[in-house]
């Protein structure tokens, strides 16, 4: 993440999955509270859990991430009603020093493939050519969101 505690990341469906995707790591994470564009989520990744508040919508977020104990992470979770995402996690480089994090979901999600690129400034995100397997942009599309996604499930347009 950038300085400032402020997330900068475009996000696309996928055309196509790009040959070989290695190793990947198992995310859940869980909507604590949700109010507009403010999120409050706990994600146990590889067993490292995690509280996290993002606010704002689109390229540019405020996300502040804390560590927390697994037991802290099962209390939480219970608070999610229901407002999960489960995924796996591939961590595909790009030209430039870039990672593209091809998240492949499961559960009521099941057969759905995005991928994120985070970046280090506006206008390194607003210079970036994604690659041709990259599909439509989602990052200012309201719908695509983890959080919309957990609440709502598949944007019907």
């Amino acid at each position: 993440m950038s300085g400032h505690d402020i997330e900068i990341e475009r996000r696309f469906a996928v055309n196509e999955l790009p040959g070989e995707l290695g190793p990947s790591t198992s995310i859940e994470q869980h909507y604590v509270a949700l109010d507009g564009d403010r999120a409050v989520r706990v994600r146990r990744e590889d067993g490292r859990c995690h509280l996290t508040v993002k606010g704002g919508r689109g390229l540019e977020r405020t996300e502040i991430e804390l560590t927390i104990e697994p037991t802290q992470f099962d209390r939480l979770a219970a608070l999610g009603d229901g407002r999960t995402i489960r995924k796996q996690r591939h961590r595909i480089e790009l030209p430039g020093g870039l990672v593209a994090e091809l998240d492949r979901f499961g559960g009521d999600l099941e057969g759905l493939t995005l991928v994120e690129v985070e970046f280090e400034s506006r206008s390194s995100a607003e210079a970036f050519v994604p690659p041709p397997w990259f599909g439509d942009e989602l990052t200012d599309r309201r719908g695509w969101s983890n959080a919309d996604l957990a609440v709502h499930g598949l944007p019907i347009s």
